[in-house]
């Protein structure tokens, strides 16, 4: 793990407070980062100093005035030698992410590769930055609409995706002429500086202005610094609903913009007709992906009550030969959570869930031993549920799954929508009019509707994000870019006359 760590240029940095060139070693708060693989010490960063928090912003901000003026192309060139430098590096930083975060080392893979895509997508969007012309209503005036930089961004991310998300957020925001202040989940603060070093890499061999990547590190307090922050006009922030609407809260009343990502507690609906192969894979995955701790996991099945007894029976086959352990080994299936306090989480729904009258399938519970050290693998749990279950109602970050029955789609539309979150859904049917009426105005409320793949694994080209306490944000693709960008409107008069709109007369 030291020469992976040494590859990444972590040897001597346990700072974390960043802005490119400079970083801050004013010793503060330590943030230990222990590998749930293990139990064990990775390293250590600074949390920031407010002190050194105001520089930060201070050079973010002169930043931006010069980032600004460069074009989009130009900057879209940046992002796409950032993407080279990913690639070069995506072993090394997808087996970090593995390691701090517990996700299986192809998750963290994958991750990066996430990384490398919004990258390439975000350099050819630097060329298509567009804007639209209108028609004017008075003779000899031209109309359009344009889109400026914002300024200053802060993204708060989740330790379930250390990097993935913030590279969503930076390489849009890089390419729309902004910069970024970063800070990433005190969990997983490693991978954050190991990302910052690669920026700064490619930073400085092309002149780019010290302070357009940021990076903080810390708690709760840091993220209150940020988002009471007027000088910055956008945040970012991916976590708990409950998170969520302290950051909402905060920067609303300053009249500022948020985009949330917050929870899913994501249903897959299998109908009758449904290929029961490819159902199994994609709610397997969608369940113990990531332990369970993906904001598009798999949480609750609703069946039809023709395949309900033949999908449990395969369900619990399934499960009977998922391998749980350390998740750089490529043989196993699942890693373990991400601490203690998540696993506490863990057993408190089970208790729950069976104290609502859930019958259990597959048995939960906490593995021991040689085989698993540090205390945090949990086996994947099965549990048979009714939707209104105050715990089905919940998101629990872990592997655990509700199934139950239904009769007509209606209902089963109904069960879906039928929770305060509204991220991701899929339908498993050969069945055109129900797939179609699950894509429908009155099917799934969700920002995410699949059919005949499951809820987890979105790609980049879409907008990702979700309704009700999912928060209402869009990121990645699509025309996500928009939010990093203010909108303006622009009427040019190339007459010698000055007529009103309206066909309003002033003479004096």
């Amino acid at each position: 793990m030291q020469a992976l760590l040494n590859k990444l240029n972590l040897k001597k940095i346990n700072s974390g407070t960043s802005t490119g060139k400079k970083w801050y070693n004013a010793k503060h708060q330590i943030l230990d980062s222990y590998s749930p693989t293990n139990g064990k010490i990775i390293g250590s960063a600074y949390s920031t100093r407010k002190a050194d928090y105001e520089k930060v912003m201070e050079t973010a901000q002169g930043a931006f005035k010069e980032w600004r003026t460069w074009p989009a192309p130009k900057r879209g060139e940046i992002v796409r030698q950032f993407g080279d430098k990913l690639r070069e590096n995506k072993e090394a930083l997808g087996k970090l992410v593995s390691y701090e975060m517990g996700k299986s080392y192809q998750e963290g893979l994958g991750e990066v590769q996430e990384m490398i895509d919004i990258c390439d997508f975000a350099v050819g969007l630097s060329r298509q930055l567009y804007g639209l012309t209108m028609h004017s209503e008075r003779p000899g005036h031209r109309m359009y609409e344009q889109y400026h930089p914002k300024g200053i961004v802060a993204i708060i991310s989740a330790f379930n995706f250390p990097v993935a998300v913030w590279c969503w957020n930076t390489a849009l925001a890089w390419v729309c002429g902004d910069v970024c202040v970063w800070k990433p989940s005190e969990k997983t603060p490693l991978t954050a500086v190991a990302c910052q070093q690669l920026a700064y890499e490619v930073f400085k061999k092309n002149g780019v202005p010290e302070g357009v990547s940021c990076l903080i590190n810390g708690g709760r307090e840091v993220g209150e610094w940020l988002s009471h922050d007027e000088r910055i006009p956008l945040v970012s922030a991916t976590g708990s609903t409950r998170m969520g609407k302290a950051v909402s809260a905060a920067v609303g009343a300053r009249l500022g913009t948020s985009l949330l990502e917050l929870g899913g507690n994501n249903a897959i609906i299998i109908t009758e007709d449904a290929d029961i192969d490819m159902t199994l894979i994609g709610a397997v995955f969608g369940a113990v992906g990531t332990g369970g701790q993906r904001c598009t996991s798999t949480r609750r099945l609703i069946i039809h009550e023709k395949m309900y007894n033949k999908m449990k029976n395969a369900l619990v086959k399934a499960y009977g030969q998922i391998v749980i352990g350390d998740p750089l080994n490529e043989k196993n299936h699942m890693g373990p959570l991400i601490d203690q306090e998540a696993v506490q989480n863990y057993l408190h729904a089970i208790e729950q869930a069976k104290a609502e009258g859930g019958k259990v399938l597959v048995e939960g519970g906490v593995l021991k031993g040689k085989k698993y050290p540090g205390g945090c693998y949990v086996k994947p749990c099965i549990i048979e549920a009714k939707n209104e279950y105050e715990i089905v109602q919940h998101e629990t970050f872990a592997p655990i799954l509700y199934i139950m029955k239904y009769k007509t789609l209606d209902e089963a539309i109904e069960m879906q929508n039928n929770v305060p979150q509204g991220l991701s859904s899929a339908i498993m049917t050969n069945n055109m009019r129900q797939a179609e009426q699950f894509l429908s105005a009155n099917g799934s409320d969700c920002g995410i509707a699949n059919v005949n793949i499951g809820t987890s694994g979105a790609e980049i080209g879409g907008a990702f994000g979700g309704e009700k306490e999912t928060g209402g944000g869009r990121e990645s693709g699509s025309d996500a870019w928009k939010i990093y960008m203010r909108r303006q409107t622009n009427t040019i008069n190339y007459t010698t006359e000055l007529p009103l709109a309206q066909g309003i007369k002033f003479e004096f």
